[in-house]
């Protein structure tokens, strides 16, 4: 990556941050998703189907326009896995278009050196892949055996900043294939972060002592970066709550491949609006409503956009007769 595109990239982060301190009003993360497919079957996920359609590509543009007009700075292409959309090269462009920085979070199977570079010429900033294990089991496919040559494409074609988020809990069956991951991801200039999933219920488990282990080491392994946000998941890591303020539904919003604007992944029906009538009203909204599954919540990207909030404007709970929100 030259040097010229990593300062233009820093220069828009620098944007994005002023502003999102400036003002509270508008989504600083979307998680958008344009398939609901998945090549993969992991035993750990629920966010994902086998038959799903890709969403029509006038309606991604619709919906990443309507985000434009809300203000959002970071928009996310999730799954199930984006990369199976045909088109998903012109939905990064359509979110560069708008002046957003465009990500993607995918499970690695689908980039080969072509399908990088057509990356890079969307414009595409940031790429995350989580890696569970050494060899492949009957948790999860997403092994490193299997994607080690993806990893290598990543190092030598990519134009953007791609993170490997290497996992423990969730019924993952070797803590230490983590440590192995996150270094080989550091050996190919990758950056490293560690994830602590949930079940297939989308539960919180504390680590065990060798997987409390292994999360210290993977803290100290491999490059910082926007992914390395974690203080909160020492707490995650004992199974303690965090006390924290969740801006989900403002600061950071979750647009399921029906167009409805949830809290998150793990929270799907709340508030339930389609995001093309979602106001800078129901930004506020959101912003200033506690949530009562904060406590052990799981979602790491969630709890590293509403870190930039933690210090003012307290919230107040919605009134009497708004249905409550299960908390776990």
């Amino acid at each position: 990556m030259s040097f010229s595109i990593k300062l233009k990239r820093k220069a828009r982060e620098a944007r994005m941050l002023a502003k999102g301190i400036l003002s509270t009003s508008h989504p600083i993360l979307v998680h958008i998703i344009p398939m609901r497919r998945c090549n993969l079957a992991c035993t750990y996920c629920n966010e994902y189907d086998n038959f799903s359609k890709p969403v029509p590509l006038d309606v991604m543009y619709q919906r990443i326009d309507k985000l434009a007009e809300l203000g959002a700075a970071i928009v996310t292409e999730s799954g199930g896995e984006p990369m199976m959309h045909p088109q998903i090269y012109d939905i990064i462009a359509r979110v560069r278009h708008h002046g957003m920085m465009a990500g993607i979070i995918t499970n690695g199977y689908y980039l080969t050196p072509d399908r990088i570079k057509l990356l890079n010429e969307a414009g595409l900033e940031y790429l995350q892949i989580s890696i569970d294990n050494v060899n492949p089991d009957e948790v999860s496919q997403k092994s490193l055996k299997v994607l080690d040559k993806k990893l290598q494409n990543l190092a030598k074609f990519a134009e953007f900043d791609v993170n490997i988020n290497s996992v423990i809990g969730g019924g993952i069956k070797n803590p230490q294939d983590a440590v192995v991951i996150g270094r080989r991801a550091a050996e190919l200039g990758l950056s490293v972060s560690v994830g602590i999933i949930h079940d297939g219920s989308g539960h919180l488990k504390p680590l065990s002592g060798e997987e409390a282990e292994v999360y210290l080491t993977l803290k100290k392994i491999g490059k910082s970066g926007h992914s390395r946000l974690t203080y909160f998941q020492d707490n995650m890591a004992a199974g303690k709550a965090n006390d924290w303020k969740c801006r989900a539904g403002a600061r950071y919003l979750y647009i399921c491949e029906e167009g409805l604007v949830h809290y998150c992944s793990q929270q799907r029906g709340y508030p339930g609006t389609p995001l093309l009538n979602y106001t800078k009203a129901d930004i506020i909204r959101e912003y200033n409503t506690p949530k009562p599954c904060a406590d052990f919540c799981t979602i790491a990207c969630v709890h590293k956009v509403s870190t930039m909030d933690f210090w003012r404007d307290p919230q107040i709970a919605p009134p009497m007769g708004k249905q409550d929100l299960p908390t776990t």
